[in-house]
């Protein structure tokens, strides 16, 4: 009997090559944030990331994004370490779609195409499920005649995932038709949200908002008690989830949210204000940074453009400064050393962040660190919001 022949059927991770374009008065750190946070879309996608290229220009060429020399040095590269997909951090017009894909002949897929994905990959709920679709068909409907003429050899994979393939054959009308069914479908379930809320009684509401892989989910564990799924991925957590929480004697809703991000695709944020409508709905927010990112403001500054974008803007705030045990000081960053001794926490305390955000707490969700005074913070918060909204309780405090 002849040897019997294996296949390996596990399907190998795609290499992928970056692209950006710099364009003036952008720093070289902020373009290196850019695309490491690419690298990290691409990684939390599954793919595994090559090289990066990056082409300095007063704004991204019309017809190849990059130049025509830019791409011709791409496609070397390309070619020769046989490259599967090529992103590029910006979204690419149905034109510069068809002509890069043309020129480089891999699987194209910008910010936007890239974060739909791993959006479809992510999607629990119905309410997710459909949201994302609808976002996919929106993005998909003026890149028609790209899709038809390549998708057929583009079998699965990044940026593959959702109603791409299903909808090779559709013409547009059938996919308008279908925007259509799913809007309808999105407001059948924004009622039922609705009327869960309503059905939730008075109790204070409190959300957790910030730049996706700050420490939400942690923190929602931390004071829920509860087992939210929570890793090191981008956008982990993609369905609200609400949760009881009861801090001495006084019961109070905590919210868990989508992660905001740079550049988020606008089919997306029109798509999930649904989802957000816990953001705006809540009493209180609180407002999860990542101190230990080299560009924590900038992630400040991403989340409070959304929030106002929302008219959550207003909305009474507390600033948690997490992961406190992995700030680095910008001396002991900018020179290597690792005899500068790291901040404590009345460092904190004194620092820049606390006046300029006041309320803010400084906390270690992981070690527990400080915990116990954000928690005595939003207890305060919570009582005087129930103490106003129902006065004979009172006699509680």
């Amino acid at each position: 009997m002849g040897k019997q022949k294996t296949y390996d059927t596990a399907q190998k991770q795609e290499r992928a090559v970056l692209v950006g374009v710099v364009t003036p008065g952008e720093k070289p750190e902020q373009t290196k944030e850019y695309l490491d946070e690419l690298a990290f879309l691409v990684d939390t996608a599954g793919g595994k990331v090559e090289k990066f290229f990056t082409q300095k220009m007063l704004k991204p060429d019309r017809a190849t994004f990059v130049g025509t020399g830019k791409l011709e040095e791409i496609k070397a590269y390309v070619k020769a370490e046989e490259i599967d997909i090529v992103v590029f951090d910006d979204e690419l017009s149905p034109s510069q779609l068809r002509n890069i894909e043309r020129e480089l002949q891999v699987k194209i897929l910008d910010r936007s195409n890239l974060i739909l994905d791993i959006f479809a990959g992510r999607a629990q709920t119905a309410q997710a499920k459909t949201q994302v679709e609808l976002a996919q068909l929106q993005y998909l409907l003026p890149r028609l005649t790209r899709m038809w003429t390549h998708l057929e050899r583009q079998k699965g994979g990044i940026g593959m995932r959702g109603p791409g393939e299903s909808q090779i054959e559709s013409d547009r009308r059938m996919i308008l038709e279908k925007i259509t069914l799913l809007k309808e479908r999105l407001k059948l379930i924004d009622r039922q949200n609705e009327t869960q809320r309503k059905n939730r009684g008075a109790l204070i509401r409190v959300a957790l908002v910030g730049y996706t892989n700050v420490g939400k989910s942690t923190i929602m564990n931390m004071l829920s008690k509860s087992d939210v799924f929570a890793e090191n991925k981008l956008f982990a957590t993609l369905d609200t989830t609400v949760r009881k929480v009861v801090i001495e004697n006084l019961p109070f809703l905590l919210s868990d949210t989508v992660g905001f991000i740079r550049k988020l695709p606008h089919h997306l944020v029109e798509c999930f204000k649904s989802t957000l409508d816990e953001v705006r709905e809540a009493d209180i927010l609180i407002h999860v940074v990542d101190v230990s990112h080299p560009n924590f403001e900038d992630q400040i500054h991403t989340v409070n453009e959304t929030l106002n974008d929302l008219g959550a803007r207003d909305k009474d705030t507390i600033m948690i400064f997490n992961k406190i045990d992995a700030y680095v000081t910008p001396e002991a960053d900018e020179y290597n050393e690792e005899d500068v001794a790291p901040l404590t926490l009345a460092d904190f305390k004194k620092s820049w962040m606390a006046h300029h955000n006041a309320p803010a707490i400084f906390i270690s969700a992981t070690r527990k660190e400080n915990v116990e005074e954000f928690k005595e913070l939003l207890y305060e918060k919570v009582k005087n919001i129930h103490v106003t909204r129902f006065p004979y309780d009172k006699l509680l405090y």
